[in-house]
């Protein structure tokens, strides 16, 4: 990882900042995704998908979910037959944001208590600003926010160092003082490609216990970040 502290008072300041994946990392929305994607192709009589079908669909962003979805019925979309779906699929997701979507163990104490503990907080994730925004609204997270980076068309989204870099920049805080936490290879890609450590959280969805990615730092939940940051700081 190289060395993370200019001097002693680095390492004890460190992080300034903390940025959040959100599905699979802080809430378990794939119901809610589940039940968006089957609604969208039964639009079409298609076969349902099942939870964890879909959970193995969630990480890039609608438009991979929705190529994904019509993979898995053996339909292959490309350009505007695609386009015309993701489309209809933003319009279902909408209503499927927040009615079967859960906050994960420890993902609301941690959050509070690094806020409180003036750190920086802000959540990063490939779905839509918007329905982004909406979700930590909804459950709780936005008061202990510094900043919310959705996808939007102006960014490139995780795997590439875009969203973090923009995120950094609107909270005003250097990136050797930031740290990324996520659960899927997309985070650890997005963290190593933008430059900072990242703690992948194993009971997430982008995690089977087969692959071990890269990353700094694993934790089977969030209730062990503070253990995670502590041995990131120790071996630095």
């Amino acid at each position: 990882m190289g060395t993370l502290f200019a001097s002693e008072g680095d390492r004890c300041g460190w992080p300034g900042a903390m940025l959040f994946d959100l599905d699979g990392t802080l809430i378990d929305s794939a119901p809610d995704i589940a039940a968006a994607v089957n609604e969208l192709l039964s639009t079409e009589g298609l076969p349902r998908q099942t939870l964890e079908d879909v959970r193995a669909m969630i990480g890039n962003g609608v438009v991979k979910l929705v190529e994904r979805a019509y993979a898995a019925c053996g339909i292959v979309l490309a350009g505007e037959s695609l386009d015309r779906r993701v489309s209809v699929m933003m319009d279902i997701y909408a209503r499927h944001l927040t009615n079967l979507t859960i906050v994960l163990p420890g993902a609301l104490e941690m959050i509070s208590a690094y806020a409180k503990a003036s750190v920086k907080i802000a959540i990063v994730s490939n779905k839509p600003h918007a329905f982004t925004q909406q979700i930590v609204e909804h459950y709780g997270f936005a008061p202990h926010l510094a900043a919310i980076q959705g996808a939007d068309a102006a960014l490139r989204t995780k795997p590439h160092p875009d969203m973090l870099h923009a995120t950094l920049k609107a909270m005003d805080m250097p990136l050797s003082r930031a740290l990324f936490i996520g659960d899927s290879s997309t985070d650890a890609a997005a963290a190593k490609a933008a430059g900072m450590p990242v703690v992948i959280v194993r009971s997430g969805y982008g995690h089977d216990g087969k692959n071990d990615f890269h990353a700094d730092v694993f934790c089977a939940s969030l209730h062990e970040l503070p253990q995670a940051i502590e041995k990131l700081k120790s071996t630095a």
